[in-house]
């Protein structure tokens, strides 16, 4: 008598099956990933922003001149408000160029006083897929928040 060995034909094409299916399912669930690329990239910016702008006011801090209007950090003139960069940028850099934000990859608004939107290019919905720089007050430091409804 002779014992078979391996697979019968129709196992083969079950086992197939079987897998195309489970694929079918899983694919979509990886298959946006650009969405969760877009949110992480923001987020690293929003990083980005709040380390420049510490970096600067560190600067400013160690020039020990409180009348101060620029700090030099890198051999780049930052503007200064209340010792931390300046949303919008005047004879020298503001908070975009403290941080090394590319206008290739990202849209600046600083139409609103005060305030620099740093838009993500390439979102679904860009003025929701954005970091929000706001000037410090007065004894206070800059606010900084991001938006990711509009990234995925």
């Amino acid at each position: 008598m002779q014992q078979q060995k391996g697979f019968t034909l129709i196992e083969l094409v079950m086992v197939i099956v079987i897998l195309g299916i489970l694929a079918a399912f899983a694919l979509p669930r990886f298959a946006d990933l650009g969405g969760d690329a877009k949110v992480a990239t923001l987020k690293g910016t929003a990083g980005a922003v709040r380390s420049a702008s510490s970096i600067v006011h560190s600067a400013f801090l160690a020039a020990g001149d409180s009348a101060a209007t620029t700090a030099t950090v890198e051999g780049t003139k930052i503007d200064l408000t209340n010792g931390y960069p300046a949303a919008k940028a005047g004879s020298n850099g503001s908070i975009v160029d403290a941080a090394q934000i590319s206008s290739q990859d990202y849209t600046m608004d600083t139409s609103t006083a005060g305030t620099a939107l740093i838009e993500l290019k390439g979102a679904k919905s860009p003025p929701t897929c954005s970091v929000k720089y706001v000037e410090a007050a007065s004894g206070g430091s800059p606010t900084i928040t991001y938006d990711i409804t509009g990234c995925q």
